[in-house]
């Protein structure tokens, strides 16, 4: 017998049909858009309109800056080259926490990318999609 794993939309509870904008794999956290507009939400996940995701990745090692560099330039995938916009240290962390950004977004891309050069991905958010993040919903609702 399959399990059933719970989804987002169990907790999602509004009179109006809304969907998930994209997705996030059960072990990343962080901001997830909801519409009820088709044609909105092929333009936020379509990589042709190059909406950038920005995520901070916790690491369970210090990064080295020829592996930062690999990713800059790409990494082979099966499904083909993954490159990154931008990938930097953030400060602090040890060199332990990279804040990435992405335009296209595939099948648990960033924990594959860093399976190959060597890293497990420890803790994965997603602090902005399209420019919005958690803080910008609550300056917009007053919800702090």
């Amino acid at each position: 017998m399959k399990s059933v794993r719970t989804t987002v939309m169990k907790y999602v509870h509004v009179k109006q049909r809304v969907f998930p904008v994209g997705r996030l794999d059960r072990n990343t956290t962080g901001v997830l858009l909801f519409t009820n507009d088709g044609d909105l939400a092929n333009a936020l996940i379509h990589p042709k309109f190059e909406i950038e995701k920005l995520y901070r990745v916790t690491l369970d090692k210090q990064v080295s800056d020829g592996d930062l560099k690999k990713l800059r330039h790409g990494v082979k995938l099966e499904d083909g080259l993954a490159k990154v916009q931008s990938a930097e240290i953030i400060d602090g962390s040890k060199r332990q926490k990279v804040l990435l950004s992405l335009h296209e977004g595939r099948n648990r891309e960033i924990r594959r990318i860093f399976e190959v050069i060597g890293y497990d991905v420890r803790q994965l958010d997603r602090v902005s999609f399209a420019g919005l993040t958690p803080l910008a919903f609550h300056a917009a609702t007053g919800d702090f």
